[in-house]
């Protein structure tokens, strides 16, 4: 995929990295690839898992990604995107209902074992064989006793039962307390309607954030406004120096129904890029849909993180409440991904100047006739699928739609990818017959970015007289 004019080191580049969850492994071994090709990349852009990326490619951190020890080959990330506390408690009840309810046919079922065991040992005249059937008679009368099987098996699934509703209730109530009035639906829907927490990315992606700004030192980690002004100050003091680089992020808006745009952008794309959003007379037209990093919004670095690791329907949106001086006028809205925002990134990099792009996308293309996907039953799998076919999509949709408003245009994408969005422990490859795991997606990124393009369109560039 290629523009009017070919590949050219001077040219204004932005990075667009797009994807879910374990995407983030494969834009690792891109930016490995291209760091160590000395690719010039002014400008990184994101959405969802990308904008981890985006945010560690800006301050010259994008090693921490990839290196031995890094983030994405650490066991933590195993642990990314479970299924609610709540609910894993519930299924634990479930099972142990299950379970004790299973006892008593387990023990009926057993004399379908032990009186055909009598019955071999009686034909062959051995003196246990009566033994065996009365001992097994003499077991079931003692369980069936009213004071034992029957008594205490009720006890404990009652018990257990109630505990569960206990439970139900009052994640039900904590939540009603940190939401809003305004929110409609039945109390259980707080507790089941979105079924994965984003918390454990949020928290280790947050973490992960602190520890390469504050250089790996033991130093306590501040709370999101700081770490936000800390992220901030470093990006705005040093972007246009080696290593540092603009950058842009886009989230959904669920409340206002439209993108929100985060950008640290240097002069002069600045002013044009955010439109000089506050004037005389009011909010400029793009006051309501942008958020300067490096300026009055500063404060929020950390929640454009979190609301971009926060996936629509499936996690818990992000609740960002914006300053009193802000357009938003001190609403608090929520805030997460949209799979398919590739071309409202390519819009917004175009917006910043850029003049060629380089898509990374861990999505391979869509499938011929006879390569259809296996379906997953499991619930994670499905929404993975899901997630998949949407940016898929999207990105087909982006690069065929903004092909014209840049010079040229280039897509970084495996052939196969076995790994879903959800699979940080790896997945099973039913084309080799055997596990993938998700440090093998670094890999196949560094691989990719190699023959896909610093090998045919950079190693060309600088070859043309």
């Amino acid at each position: 995929m290629v523009g009017p004019e070919p590949y050219s080191s001077k040219t204004r580049t932005a990075l667009v990295l797009t994807g879910t969850g374990t995407a983030g492994a494969y834009h690792a071994g891109v930016l490995k690839a291209l760091g160590e090709a000395g690719v010039r990349i002014d400008l990184v852009a994101g959405h969802g898992i990308g904008v981890v990326g985006a945010w560690f490619a800006a301050i010259d951190g994008a090693e921490s990604l990839w290196k031995p020890d890094g983030f994405w080959r650490h066991a933590g990330v195993r642990r990314l995107y479970p299924w609610r506390r709540i609910l894993r408690v519930l299924g634990w009840m479930c099972g142990a209902v299950a379970g004790l309810l299973a006892v008593p046919l387990g023990l009926l079922a057993l004399g379908l074992v032990v009186y055909p065991i009598a019955f071999l040992l009686r034909l062959v005249q051995v003196d246990a064989s009566n033994a065996w059937a009365d001992g097994y008679a003499w077991l079931v009368h003692e369980a069936f006793l009213p004071d034992r099987l029957p008594s205490w098996l009720a006890e404990i699934v009652l018990v257990l039962a109630i505990i569960g509703v206990g439970l139900v209730a009052s994640a039900a109530a904590r939540s009603r307390l940190r939401g809003r009035h305004r929110e409609r639906g039945r109390f259980w829907w707080r507790v089941f309607g979105a079924p994965v927490s984003s918390r454990e990315a949020i928290d280790h992606w947050r973490l992960a954030l602190w520890r390469m700004i504050s250089g790996g030192a033991k130093v306590p980690q501040p709370d999101p406004v700081q770490l936000s002004r800390r992220y901030s100050e470093l990006l705005s003091d040093n972007v246009g120096q080696p290593g540092f680089r603009e950058v842009i992020a886009i989230v959904h808006d669920v409340d206002a129904r439209r993108d929100l745009i985060a950008a640290i952008l240097a002069e002069p794309h600045r002013a044009s890029f955010f439109g000089r959003r506050r004037r005389t007379a009011g909010w400029s037209a793009r006051a309501n849909e942008t958020l300067d990093l490096a300026g009055a919004d500063r404060d929020h670095v950390v929640d454009v993180l979190a609301a971009a690791l926060s996936l629509p329907v499936v996690t818990p949106p992000w609740s960002v409440t914006f300053a009193a001086e802000s357009y938003w006028c001190g609403e608090t809205h929520r805030l997460c991904d949209r799979p398919d925002a590739t071309i409202r990134l390519l819009e917004e990099v175009a917006a910043a100047g850029a003049e060629q792009v380089i898509i990374v996308s861990a999505t391979p293309a869509p499938g011929a006739p006879h390569a259809l996907i296996d379906p997953c039953v499991d619930g994670r799998g499905r929404l993975g699928q899901w997630l998949l076919s949407r940016e898929t999509a999207g990105l087909r949709d982006a690069s065929a739609a903004r092909m014209d408003r840049f010079k040229n245009l280039h897509l970084i994408r495996p052939e196969h990818n076995p790994v879903g969005p959800f699979d940080f422990g790896g997945a099973y490859d039913g084309r080799s017959d055997r596990m993938a795991q998700l440090t093998e997606l670094v890999d196949m990124g560094y691989a990719d970015a190699y023959r896909q393009f610093v090998e045919p369109v950079v190693g060309a560039a600088d070859v043309t007289p």
